[in-house]
């Protein structure tokens, strides 16, 4: 089985120990990882904020990157989302079927971390220890978009040592949304206020999610607040196997 890597654009520029956290995760469980060089952004932003007819170029080298492999893995909701539900439709919307056929078959394969774990290895328990009292944000792509359910969740429970606290108001958007952060500055501070709310009120050490983006908005404000709790992906959590971390 060849998987390749999608590490996504704020893993590769601002956070690549996540990368590196899924390569490690999937190398564990007997998978040859490959890293396609030509990949790029897959253009969510570009499509989210108006720009399609850009955006299919990304789509097109993204397809052209990634179609050789059996699957292909990413440490992000959002960007899965992206690629399984804006691809197909924004080749179509500029008049080109042939793309659209081959993004469509290369969404097929695309898995978020904890969905190619569960649903294509069948494995729950990676081997993972982090001796942390840990609260989970299931994010909004990951929730609404992919309905990856519980099998974050799973992962975590089987992870020795780690104390899982529920968090309050889970399901509730962190107020990210991308550039919606930016055009909505003060409804999403707002947003983030709340979740962070949440997170103090269990006391946890650590504050887990499958999007490094909602990990660096949750993250910005517990550290302006200076609250010692620290943001991890689910992939750094899986990846860990002692004290460390």
């Amino acid at each position: 089985m060849r998987v390749a890597l999608f590490v996504t654009c704020l893993a590769d520029a601002m956070f690549p120990d996540v990368g590196r956290a899924t390569v490690a995760v999937l190398e564990r469980l007997g998978v040859e990882v490959v890293f396609p060089p030509g990949q790029t952004c897959c253009g969510q932003m570009h499509v989210n904020t108006g720009y399609q007819r850009q955006a299919a170029k990304l789509v097109r080298n993204h397809v052209d990157a990634f179609e050789p492999y059996d699957y292909v893995v990413a440490p992000s909701g959002s960007c899965v989302g992206s690629v399984r539900h804006q691809h197909a439709m924004v080749a179509r919307n500029v008049g080109d079927a042939g793309l659209a056929d081959r993004a469509q078959s290369v969404a097929t394969r695309t898995y978020e971390l904890s969905e190619f774990l569960i649903d294509v290895l069948g494995v729950e328990d990676v081997g993972a220890a982090y001796p942390h009292r840990v609260t989970y944000h299931p994010t909004c792509h990951s929730l609404r978009m992919l309905r990856v359910g519980d099998k974050p969740l799973r992962l975590l429970r089987q992870v020795r040592g780690l104390d899982l606290v529920e968090l309050p108001d889970a399901d509730q958007c962190c107020g990210f949304g991308g550039t919606f952060a930016v055009k909505n500055a003060d409804t999403s501070t707002a947003m983030l206020a709340d979740k962070m709310r949440s997170v103090l009120s269990t006391r946890a050490e650590a504050v887990c999610a499958g999007d490094s983006s909602c990990l660096m908005h949750i993250g910005g404000g517990l550290s302006r607040l200076r609250t010692g709790v620290r943001p991890i992906h689910l992939a750094e959590i899986l990846a860990s196997t002692g004290s460390a971390g």
